[in-house]
């Protein structure tokens, strides 16, 4: 991997490395290009594709979804659905997942809010209605790995909010994907993928409903069909690849760290792995262990690729320099491989999950753990959240007023609304202290 010292190249270089592209600036490779140049008899952009097929899908349905899916993936569609039955699958994976399933159940109902009210004036009431969403889309991806984990973390929590139905779009999927999303509570699952699946979860076709929310990963496509068609729906966050970032003092276990930079090198040669450190014989023996431990993953092609374009080890000068540089980064995953993990925790602000200390590797929380692992990415953890309950609920206001209140209150807004030049609010509470 390659190593750089901040003491060396400054704090503008290392922010410079650790830069990421957005989602949308990701290029298409000449492969990608060709192939779509075949499907669509012209060389578009990413951007020009899903517009084509969201606007086609929004106009024509299952008609457009159909052509779509025979042209991209080379199937023939005609009912899309999928049954819901018992999907056989190996009985200790399906333990696994029902352990799995469990610890995500258990973790998202503490963060169940409550509906609440309260007094104001003499009997008059405000409060707040948490209602959950009606139907909600679960996007799941059917490339070069199975994620029926993302199944589970996508579906248990919106069950949890009490989403009246979920459906499931997901092009090829196998059996342990059928059956976590059985598991997870699934109502209905639709054997389609990409962008013409997102835009037909977001206007609704002849066979799939229309949501009000999409959640679940995806590549390029599927990203930005997502917020092609946010405002006619919601959705979770604009995903970028994988990333994770390490924090390690002189005490990490340089066998550990380059496992944990490898976890995520294996997801798409777009992923990026970054360790921070503030020893250099360490950098060195982890950058050598990576290369070492990529030579046995039945991956390598795409980890190799990864580590070679955002595999990074930045040498710092202190352990709060390091937290600096990982707060700037702001990653999808921060790993803490030092002595004391807790006393960093108070000065980390940007970060999808935080994994402290040596045994609470990355992967724990991919699948086990309980937490969400639908992650903010590409430096978007310094605004976006990690995927919750309340992802799946919205919140209406309540306001009661009695009579007396309301006159205590007249002469206020009256004023505030003439201040505005609003005369036909001021009129509603007008009439109200003339006719009272």
């Amino acid at each position: 991997m390659r190593i750089v010292n901040a003491n060396e190249i400054g704090r503008a270089g290392v922010e410079k490395f650790l830069t990421k592209k957005s989602f949308d600036e990701v290029e298409l490779s000449p492969k990608v290009r060709e192939a779509n140049k075949k499907i669509f008899g012209e060389d578009l952009s990413a951007i020009e594709i899903v517009r084509r097929i969201v606007s086609d899908v929004r106009k024509f349905g299952d008609a457009a979804v159909i052509e779509y899916t025979k042209k991209i993936d080379g199937v023939a569609l005609k009912n899309f659905s999928v049954e819901l039955e018992d999907f056989e699958i190996d009985s200790e994976i399906f333990s696994s997942l029902k352990v799995a399933a469990e610890n995500i159940r258990r973790f998202h109902v503490e963060q169940l809010p409550k509906s609440w009210i309260t007094h104001r004036g003499e009997n008059s009431l405000l409060g707040q209605a948490v209602v959950p969403l009606e139907r909600v889309g679960v996007y799941v991806p059917g490339g070069t790995a199975a994620y029926p984990s993302s199944v589970l973390m996508n579906i248990i929590p919106a069950k949890v909010a009490g989403v009246r139905e979920v459906i499931m779009c997901t092009p090829n999927a196998n059996k342990t994907v059928l059956a976590a999303a059985k598991l997870a509570g699934v109502d209905k699952i639709f054997k389609i993928g990409g962008a013409q699946a997102i835009a037909a979860m977001a206007f609704g076709t002849e066979q799939i409903p229309r949501v009000n929310k999409i959640v679940g990963p995806g590549n390029i496509f599927v990203t930005l069909a997502k917020k092609e068609v946010y405002g006619h729906c919601d959705i979770d966050m604009l995903a970028g690849p994988s990333e994770i970032l390490i924090v390690a003092d002189e005490n990490a276990n340089p066998i550990f760290a380059a496992a944990d930079l490898l976890s995520q090198a294996e997801h798409d040669p777009l992923a990026c792995s970054i360790l921070i450190t503030t020893s250099q014989p360490l950098a060195e023996k982890i950058s050598s262990e990576v290369s070492a431990q990529l030579e046995n993953l039945p991956r390598k092609e795409i980890a190799a690729a990864a580590i070679e374009r955002n595999g990074l080890i930045v040498v710092a000068e202190s352990l709060d320099a390091a937290i600096d540089f990982a707060n700037f980064s702001a990653p999808e995953h921060l790993e803490l491989l030092v002595s004391e993990p807790f006393s960093l925790l108070p000065k980390i602000k940007n970060a999808g999950a935080i994994f402290l200390g040596a045994y609470s590797p990355e992967p724990l929380g991919d699948y086990l753990a309980g937490p969400n692992h639908v992650l903010p990415t590409g430096g978007t953890a310094k605004f976006f959240s990690v995927l919750n309950v309340e992802t799946f609920l919205k919140r209406t206001s309540l306001i009661s007023y009695t009579r007396k209140d309301l006159l205590a209150a007249a002469a206020d807004i009256i004023r505030l609304a003439e201040a505005e030049g609003l005369a036909a609010h001021a009129e509603a509470i007008r009439k109200r202290e003339e006719g009272l």
